[in-house]
This record gives C-alpha cells, sequence and structure tokens, in this order.
C-alpha cells in the first residue's frame, strides 16, 4: 500500500513539474496570455486560450528541456504553493495579532506591521516549498493524450500520461 501512495504522490508532482514547464513554454509563446493548471495522477488540466496543437508542443518541450536538465522549470513564481502559504503564513500572523485586548487601532497596526514582512518572506517560501510539490526527474514520463475539455467558457487541455 505504501508503494502505491509513493508512486501516486511521486507522478503527481512530475506531472506539476511538467505543468510549470509547460506553462513557461507557452508563456514564451504567447507573452500576454494568461495560462494556470491543477495537476493530477494521471497529469494535468491546462486553463489557457491556445490550441490543442500549440499544447501539445508547448509539452513536449517541456518534457525534453526538464529531461535535458533544466530543472528550473519546474519551479513558476505564479504557482499556487506560492499563493497557500502566503494565505496561511498572513492568516496565522493575523490570528495570533488579533488575540489581545488591545483597541482596534493598536491591533490593526500591530498585524499591518507583522503582515507586511510576510508578505515579503512568504514567496521565496513557497518556491522552497515547491521543491517538495514538483519533481523535475520526469524520465520516466511519456504523453499519452492530450485533448481540449470543456470547461464552462474557459478553454482548457487534459493532458495525461502513461
Amino acid at each position: 500500500m505504501n508503494t502505491i501512495l509513493t508512486d501516486i504522490v511521486r507522478r503527481t508532482r512530475q506531472h506539476h513539474a511538467i505543468e510549470h514547464a509547460t506553462i513557461h513554454m507557452l508563456a514564451e509563446r504567447f507573452p500576454r496570455q494568461p495560462f494556470s493548471g491543477i495537476s493530477d495522477p494521471l497529469g494535468f488540466t491546462l486553463y489557457g486560450n491556445v490550441t490543442e496543437e500549440s499544447v501539445r508542443r508547448a509539452v513536449g518541450d517541456a518534457l525534453l528541456r526538464l529531461q535535458a536538465g533544466q530543472s528550473e522549470l519546474a519551479i513558476h513564481p505564479n504557482c499556487g504553493t506560492n499563493l497557500a502559504t502566503t494565505g496561511l503564513l498572513v492568516t496565522l500572523v493575523a490570528l495570533l495579532t488579533n488575540r489581545s485586548k488591545r483597541s482596534l487601532f493598536e491591533k490593526f497596526t500591530t498585524t499591518l506591521m507583522l503582515v507586511l514582512p510576510t508578505l515579503i518572506l512568504a514567496r521565496p517560501l513557497g518556491t522552497y516549498l515547491q521543491g517538495y510539490t514538483t519533481l523535475a526527474d520526469t524520465g520516466d514520463r511519456w504523453v499519452a493524450e492530450v485533448r481540449p475539455v470543456t470547461m464552462g467558457h474557459v478553454k482548457a487541455h487534459r493532458v495525461l500520461f502513461e
């Protein structure tokens, strides 16, 4: 059972790395276009207004570059890990600073003084944590399928791996 869970986590981390690298590739080709994605043990879903062929090419290039050792592509500045880290730290600071019986003004200024450095520190911490939520070692991953999916009015593609 432990090996199954380990394999699920490993694949999800690999797909997360490939998702980031794919978004890097697409951002180079379509600089004004927003992209996002979500990874799972089977692959990832990529959100962005591009063609299936563009996604195929970006995924292929992303895999080649990761497998060639460009592990920095596995890290992305707009990753949800950064957002989650920031949200968690700011919430903790706000909760801890508002436990006292001080005035509202004192609570506000104290919280503000502590939240601002927390925001500055959260980004590099989130980037560091991506080292645990992604895995650039993708040598055993092969694309099985890239297909458009319907997500309301948002254009998306599902990328699956063997």
